[in-house]
């Protein structure tokens, strides 16, 4: 059975997709970027910063389901470029449990939407 999950403390779409799909045990969020939801700006000028939003949208998203990132099992990261990956991986580390922490992949790509630094989507599960 496919459930909707919406939440206002992550940002709204902005496009034909939602925040995330739920799929009996199994959530599928879209990718998310630094909107902030209470502002609708979007956080930029330094990854660290523009990082922890984009984490704080997910985090949101994943409440909204009644999950934490200790549901997370997948996660995939879009960078625009490589040279962030420290910083960003600094930041996205802090959220999980290094003995517990999700498979990944990390791929830099040639532009994001907004032209963003990050975006990131997660597969989660209850």
């Amino acid at each position: 059975m496919k459930k909707i999950i919406t939440t206002q403390n992550a940002p709204s779409p902005i496009g034909p997709y939602n925040q995330a799909v739920l799929v009996n045990d199994m959530l599928f969020t879209s990718g998310q970027i630094a909107f902030n939801p209470k502002s609708g700006q979007l956080v930029l000028g330094d990854i660290k910063i523009e990082t922890g939003q984009v984490m704080e949208n997910l985090k949101a998203v994943l409440a909204a389901a009644n999950m934490t990132f200790e549901n997370v099992v997948k996660t995939s990261i879009f960078i625009a470029d490589m040279n962030d990956f420290a910083a960003i991986n600094e930041v996205y580390g802090s959220y999980f449990n290094d003995a517990t922490a999700p498979a990944r992949e990390t791929v830099q790509v040639a532009c994001l939407p907004k032209n963003v630094n990050v975006e990131i989507s997660m597969i989660a599960v209850l």
